[in-house]
């Protein structure tokens, strides 16, 4: 009776100890690859930025973050596949000032920006540069606006696709100095430049990092930065303000994640991102790039994005575009 007492009391233990017992800990994120898709073509100058900070995540969080070139549509075609990815953090978006531009030019969007994404990180702030084809006469932006007033109409500009900030630069400056010009919208910049250098489309308003290299190549001339004042990686080329008062256009760069994503995933996610731009080495490859790191937030990077999109919604109206 007494071996059978202690063998009910074992049992009992036994039971009572599986149902107190710990669960396992989740795995930490993240566990296995992460996607990162973005809206432009290799070699332009979100592409760039993406795989700086890409290969900075993948050695500190110790998985692979892959960046997915899903061009077209103005960068819409990866913010369509983000937005109806899993919601689980392994799948993310580069949000650049496309997005918050495509709200109110796009008509047709299968998806709202605002309500169906998560604000992440922000990763730096940065500015167009208007450069021109070598065989373009103009030498400054005074004579630029001179010679486009001369020949209306005759006049191409390019940009990475329709709703980027290359394409709404070019607008705001048009009707800002009633210059009359075509646009030609390209799968991202990289793809635009040959045409730009043999001056079959003369110009474009590009993000800075590519727009750089193409002057320092010596392949493009540069008349403008698009901020307010002149930037402080390229002082030497002078604001657009300078001759056109009240011009601006200044963009940002950073990551959304599908709306209900986890928010202990953000929270290590954006933790990384500030990591990163406390590193020297990193904030020096994005100073190359012409960018300047900017840390926030997720609610402060939401609230950035939000209110560029207000912003671009008056000038998209202003300039009377829209893209079906």
């Amino acid at each position: 009776m007494l071996r059978n007492l202690r063998h009910g009391v074992f049992g009992l233990a036994v039971l009572l100890g599986l149902f107190s017992a710990t669960p396992p800990a989740a795995a930490a994120y993240p566990d296995r690859p992460v996607h990162w898709l973005i809206g432009f073509s290799p070699g332009g100058p979100v592409d760039i930025v993406a795989r700086i900070m890409a290969q900075w995540l993948s050695e500190r969080l110790g998985q692979q973050f892959i960046v997915e070139n899903r061009t077209g549509s103005g960068g819409n075609i990866a913010a369509a596949a983000a937005i109806n990815a899993p919601p689980d953090g392994y799948t993310l978006l580069f949000v650049a000032p496309n997005n918050a531009i495509s709200t109110s030019l796009y008509k047709k969007l299968p998806f709202d920006f605002l309500r169906d994404t998560t604000p992440v990180a922000s990763i730096m702030q940065l500015t167009n540069m208007l450069v021109v084809s070598n065989a373009f006469p103009p030498k400054t932006v005074k004579e630029f606006i001179d010679y486009c007033k001369a020949n209306p109409g005759k006049i191409s500009y390019a940009s990475s696709g329709n709703g980027t900030s290359v394409h709404m630069s070019a607008e705001l400056f048009k009707v800002m100095t009633k210059c009359d010009m075509l646009h030609v919208p390209y799968r991202g910049s990289a793809v635009a430049f040959p045409d730009i250098i043999s001056n079959k489309v003369q110009l474009i308003f590009d993000n800075l990092p590519s727009a750089m290299e193409q002057v320092k190549g010596g392949n493009v001339r540069a008349l403008g930065v698009t901020s307010p004042q002149r930037w402080p990686s390229v002082p030497d080329v002078p604001a657009i303000a300078e001759t056109v008062p009240g011009f601006e256009s200044v963009g940002f760069y950073g990551i959304s994640a599908p709306k209900g994503t986890p928010p202990e995933v953000i929270e290590t996610l954006n933790k990384a991102v500030g990591e990163a731009l406390k590193d020297p080495k990193l904030v020096a490859k994005l100073a190359e790039t012409g960018g300047i790191p900017k840390p926030m937030t997720p609610a402060e990077f939401g609230k950035l994005v939000a209110d560029e999109t207000a912003k671009w919604r008056k000038v998209v109206e202003f300039a009377g575009v829209s893209v079906d």
